[in-house]
């Protein structure tokens, strides 16, 4: 099934909305491939103006910032334990922006877009203490 990223066939009130023409071949969107945890893959694509975008299919590295040091380091990701944007991303180990990834250092909050900028950003999560009774 592809994707179309034009005006919708109803309205707001559910109302019909009879176009005045056709679909436009810059309203067609991108095939879905989400990034994963895993080796080192990237994908390049055209896009409009004859610029690139880099897509992330596989990712290890993660580019993380840790604000009580102020400092950054390259860490590998172990695996995915919060996904906002769809639960079963968990599962998948499909990596989005605001996912919260296990990395070697801790936990960690990812702040870039993987599908668009083709790198992996994020942001140390401070260590939450222990409830024990």
């Amino acid at each position: 099934m592809g994707i179309w990223q034009g005006r919708p066939r109803r309205k707001r009130t559910g109302g019909r909305l009879r176009p005045n023409r056709n679909k436009r071949r810059f309203e067609i969107g991108r095939e879905l491939q989400f990034p994963t945890i895993g080796g080192t893959k990237h994908k390049f694509y055209r896009v409009r103006g004859a610029n690139r975008k880099v897509r992330i299919l596989l990712a290890q590295d993660v580019n993380v910032y840790d604000p009580m040091t102020k400092t950054s380091k390259i860490t590998k990701a172990i695996t995915v334990r919060e996904n906002k944007s769809n639960p079963n991303y968990v599962q998948r180990n499909i990596i989005t922006r605001g996912a919260i990834v296990e990395t070697e250092l801790g936990p960690v909050e990812i702040r870039s877009r993987p599908g668009q900028h083709g790198q992996l950003n994020g942001v140390l999560l401070p260590k939450r203490p222990s409830t024990s009774s």
